[in-house]
């Protein structure tokens, strides 16, 4: 009953953004309210509590809203500098088909932001540039979101293991125990094993992301609404899985959690676009495009439109490619260099903290503004405006159309993100219930029985589809799923791989980033048409990874690297 009332606050999102199609600014204040209702007087959690809970939803919507005007600004700027028609000629160079380009920008542009950042930016990076270079802002969307997936478990130098699973282990005497007994001496060889099984998922499962990304590209978005359009560039979307996965399970093995998705997606872009410009495995002389303007549907346009012939282009011819790209580059090298331990810059902005145990109750608000992606992408719209000579006018128009466009996410941020943090933050009530994740785990759990590990991805995903964080939804669930692994005799690491990897999957259809995403593009209130283009790729991603990790597991397969 606990596990069936937990899953209330995401069935009212599922119903009222899938099914009745509500904006999510309508939609999340209800799931908010049904949260604090069964938080106060189901779970009985005192009303403190449940404050504390909200403000710090507040902090972290505050810290989103922060990134998406950096994002915002940024794209700006390289419109009103002339750049981003730059290089929307320098795309359709490298091939004018957007079934190429969808698989170059969204899926090794976008898993090298994500190995790079990570939390949402690749979204923030790729989707706007997308719809500068033509797509349709939905299209952008659909696709951003369909490749937070395989790149997502080594997202920000590594984040999701080296702080989500060992966060959510570390400390624990059972988990300790059965770790030196499975021959690990050191805690980090034992992260990075599970990180090469979580990568090894990854690469299985995500080989079909590319092809699935082009297929629901024409399905949904072109003339003919036609997957078979996309299988047609199967040649090149399977090359494009292997050229980032293959390298990116290389360095998982012998390098560790940090770099497989940044150096993968590094050197897969690199091969791909030779091969792109090349013209190799793409289907000759036919060339797939999205309709003409004038015919795309209405829920296909956002708020943000470029318009790549106004004026603005006539200062292009002053901004050469490489200035163009520059900015790109910087944000790429500014993310990586700010983000590695071995260097200094990253604690120098970490150094700059704001702290608060809200009201004493141990729920902390903890702020580090200087490092948020957000404050990178404003340095570099201020460097890009120095490297192209922006006029003045330009740059005013970039901040205001940038500040209102950030607005319009405001509403369902501020529901959603306080919504997320009274669900997690409801352990130690008067009812002695669990606190909701864990009940609802629970319930998945005990339904499975002897096949759980083949759930064990849903309940990652379920994690990060209300925490908006594959970190979080590791740090969550990783010591459940351990001991389950425990309990029903079976290797304990394979279950925290296939939690990994579910979280993995769950930012494909994650409420928050779909928010944050659609709110680049002044497509707020369609989140809901998102989510049914993405749910699918979730369900194979997540029903794929327990498949595999199940069959692992009944051949014994990975036990230990002897």
């Amino acid at each position: 009953m606990t596990a069936l009332l937990a899953f209330l606050p995401i069935l009212v999102v599922g119903v009222l953004l899938v099914g009745i199609r509500l904006p999510a600014s309508r939609a999340m204040p209800v799931s908010y309210l049904v949260a604090v209702g069964l938080a106060l007087f189901v779970w009985q959690v005192p009303s403190v509590q449940v404050a504390a809970a909200s403000i710090k939803g507040l902090s972290l919507t505050l810290r989103l809203l922060f990134i998406i005007f950096g994002a915002i600004l940024l794209l700006n700027t390289l419109k009103y500098s002339g750049a981003l028609a730059v290089i929307r000629n320098g795309f359709t160079n490298i091939s004018a088909d957007r079934r190429v380009q969808v698989i170059i920008i969204a899926w090794l542009f976008g898993s090298f932001i994500e190995g790079a950042a990570g939390f949402g930016t690749p979204a923030a990076v790729t989707v706007p540039l997308m719809v500068g270079l033509g797509f349709p802002a939905m299209a952008g969307v659909v696709a951003g979101m369909i490749i937070q997936c395989t790149p997502v478990s080594f997202g920000a130098v590594g984040t999701p293991i080296l702080v989500g699973v060992n966060k959510g282990l570390a400390g624990e005497e059972s988990v300790q125990t059965a770790v030196t007994e499975m021959g690990f001496m050191e805690w980090d060889g034992f992260l990075a094993f599970v990180g090469f099984k979580v990568a090894l998922v990854h690469a299985i499962v995500g080989t079909l992301i590319p092809l699935l990304l082009v297929v629901v590209m024409t399905r949904f978005f072109g003339s003919k609404k036609s997957a078979r359009e996309g299988l047609a560039v199967w040649p090149f979307a399977l090359f494009a899985s292997f050229s980032l996965t293959l390298p990116y399970i290389l360095v998982a093995r012998f390098l560790g959690p940090e770099f497989p998705s940044l150096l993968g997606a590094l050197i897969g872009l690199a091969i791909e676009v030779t091969v792109a410009k090349r013209g190799w495995l793409v289907p000759k002389g036919e060339t797939w495009d999205f309709p003409p303007r004038a015919d795309w549907e209405a829920s296909w346009f956002g708020g943000l439109e470029i318009d790549l012939k106004s004026g603005q282009v006539s200062e292009a011819s002053r901004v050469g490619a490489f200035a163009a790209w520059l900015p790109y580059l910087l944000l790429a090298g500014l993310l990586v260099l700010t983000r590695l331990e071995e260097l200094p810059f990253k604690a120098w902005l970490r150094s700059v903290q704001l702290k608060w145990n809200i009201f004493g109750t141990g729920i902390q608000v903890d702020e580090t503004p200087l490092y948020v992606p957000g404050t990178v992408f404003i340095v570099v719209s201020l460097i890009a405006v120095i490297l192209h000579r922006m006029k003045g006018a330009g740059l005013s128009a970039a901040w205001v159309e940038s500040l209102k466009t950030t607005a319009k996410a405001s509403v369902a941020l501020l529901f959603t993100v306080p919504m997320v943090q009274v669900f997690l933050n409801t352990g130690g009530g008067l009812s002695g219930f669990d606190k909701m994740p864990i009940a609802l785990a629970n319930g998945v759990a005990a339904l499975g029985g002897g096949v759980y590990p083949i759930l064990a991805p849903l309940v990652g995903g379920f994690g990060a589809f209300v925490a908006g964080s594959n970190t979080i939804s590791n740090m969550m669930f990783s010591l459940f799923q351990f001991e389950v692994g425990i309990r029903i005799g079976v290797d304990a690491t394979w279950m925290v791989a296939l939690q990994a990897v579910g979280g993995a999957a769950g930012n494909v259809v994650c409420v928050h980033n779909v928010v944050a995403a659609s709110a680049v593009v002044g497509l707020t209130g369609r989140e809901g048409d998102v989510i049914r283009k993405t749910f699918m790729v979730f369900f194979y991603y997540a029903l794929s990874a327990g498949l595999i990790g199940f069959a692992f597991l009944k051949l014994g397969l990975l036990s230990s690297f002897g």
